[in-house]
């Protein structure tokens, strides 16, 4: 009798450890806010827009600057862009956007982004995306503060056209 009562004391701890080390391992949803835990910096990176202009990220520090991955294959991305685009038409003159196609073909993204009528500026990777923005999945959105800081990084679709992100861009 002793024995089974050890044996059942046993397997109840070991089920309450395993119960307990689950809870603690948890992870963010795709679509929570993930905030940084150390203060990460706009990388030294360039992209090119669809005229084959160059831009470094770095030189667009002293404003907000709104970097998003997608790629036209990508569903959810297509599916937040019309959101992106209203923020864009709202906020455009106090932050800059740099919607980062991550398509093989840039063209397609031209074609795309005419096709739907959408009015911010797309670009491409010049060289090899930084640590900071090699994610798991598309689409990605990196938001830095005039210092350069991140300040926000959302993984998954989201809803962009809202008083909260006015806000935030705006800096109303």
């Amino acid at each position: 009798m002793k024995i089974k009562r050890t044996i059942v004391f046993g397997a109840v701890l070991i089920g309450l450890t395993a119960f307990a080390m689950s809870v603690k391992t948890s992870t963010p949803k795709p679509t929570e806010h993930v905030k940084p835990t150390a203060v990460e910096t706009m990388p030294d990176f360039a992209v090119k827009d669809a005229n084959g202009k160059t831009i470094n990220l770095r030189s667009l520090k002293g404003k907000k600057v709104f970097v998003n991955l997608w790629a036209t294959w990508c569903g959810p991305c297509r599916r937040e862009m019309p959101s992106i685009n209203n923020l864009y038409k709202k906020v455009n003159s106090k932050t800059e956007f740099v919607m980062l196609s991550l398509d093989d073909n840039f063209n397609k993204a031209i074609a795309y982004k005419a096709q739907q009528g959408f009015d911010f500026p797309v670009y491409y990777p010049a060289n090899n995306l930084p640590p900071l923005f090699q994610v798991q999945g598309i689409p990605a959105t990196f938001i830095f503060n005039e210092k350069g800081e991140l300040i926000q990084r959302l993984e998954g679709m989201m809803e962009y056209d809202t008083e909260q992100f006015v806000k935030l861009l705006s800096g109303k």
